[in-house]
């Protein structure tokens, strides 16, 4: 098995600050540039498993990667270079206390909702008689806040400005780009045969402007079924093939692991870790439609990745 990056300490040329994520470690450098590092680190039911799943870093540091690119016709984005396939080197924003989660179909948090009685998300009115993975007439944005410490909670637009979270001017803006990402997103999905049901994304400030930042279109932040089949499950009320990490949290429940206080993570085989690798690779392909090329894991990633950043900082700054 190919070694995994867990995490990472380095000591950066200009380095002014550190934050380790769940799975992201990002260094801040010089207070103006961010240079995240995607480890190999996974997590489920906000608990961060004690293996790590080789080529999952590189798999949405470069989808991530990707559709920023692809998208930067519509908003500018926080990237400025991929100097290692594990790590994405951009602007260091002043981000916005919300995140923009929009919504295609009635599935996961939003059918919860629904099916407990609710009738309205985040200010959004929802007809009666909708059925699990119904799509929306029109795509719906359900807004959470983005909190440092616990879970996010769901929040409507007039409570984002009446707060003043966002500004309404820039709530404004924040809408338009999330409509129209969304649109492309669904669009690039459907040339790959998926349907891309739900996504979140996160906006900040670089000198007064509006800029995305984060991953984009991933399958740790976003949700996809498969175009093929979905209209026949549908009308039989069956689940729906998906593209996502839900398999980890399934092949846990399996083994009565949900992430409860005082459970043990139970012990992850080899032969799962490298099914899981395998797993997050057919993502990379069937989302991108790109063959993917594994970068070198024979050697320590560790330093191989500290070494393509600091060359790059060295040649850069």
């Amino acid at each position: 098995m190919a070694n995994a990056l867990i995490e990472t300490r380095f000591d950066l040329p200009g380095q002014t600050d550190f934050y380790k994520g769940k799975v992201r470690d990002v260094y801040t450098v010089d207070n103006d540039q961010l240079v995240m590092v995607v480890t190999d680190r996974i997590s489920a039911f906000d608990v961060v498993l004690p293996q790590g799943v080789p080529y999952k870093g590189q798999v949405l540091n470069m989808i991530a990667s990707d559709f920023l690119d692809a998208t930067k016709d519509i908003v500018p984005n926080w990237k400025i270079a991929t100097p290692d396939p594990m790590v994405t080197v951009g602007k260091k924003a002043d981000p916005f206390k919300v995140e923009m989660v929009i919504r295609g179909y009635l599935t996961g948090h939003a059918w919860r909702e629904y099916k407990a009685g609710k009738r309205e998300l985040c200010g959004n009115p929802l007809p009666e008689g909708m059925k699990e993975n119904q799509k929306f007439d029109t795509p719906i944005i359900t807004p959470t806040t983005k909190a440092d410490v616990g879970h996010d909670e769901d929040i409507s637009k007039e409570e984002i400005i009446k707060q003043g979270l966002v500004s309404e001017e820039d709530y404004a803006k924040l809408e338009e780009y999330t409509f129209k990402l969304f649109e492309r997103g669904t669009q690039m999905a459907i040339d790959k045969g998926l349907i891309l049901v739900d996504t979140k994304y996160e906006f900040g400030t670089v000198d007064g402007e509006i800029v995305l930042i984060d991953e984009v279109h991933t399958p740790d932040s976003s949700r996809y079924f498969y175009h093929d089949g979905y209209q026949e499950r549908f009308e039989k009320g069956e689940p729906q093939k998906q593209l996502s990490k839900e398999f980890v949290r399934a092949w846990l429940i399996e083994k009565g692991f949900h992430g409860h206080e005082g459970q043990k993570v139970p012990e992850l085989s080899k032969d799962f870790i490298n099914g899981v690798s395998e797993r997050y690779i057919e993502l990379y392909e069937k989302i991108t439609g790109k063959t993917f090329e594994k970068a070198d894991a024979s050697i320590d990633v560790e330093k191989r990745v500290e070494d393509n950043i600091i060359n790059y900082l060295k040649n850069n700054r």
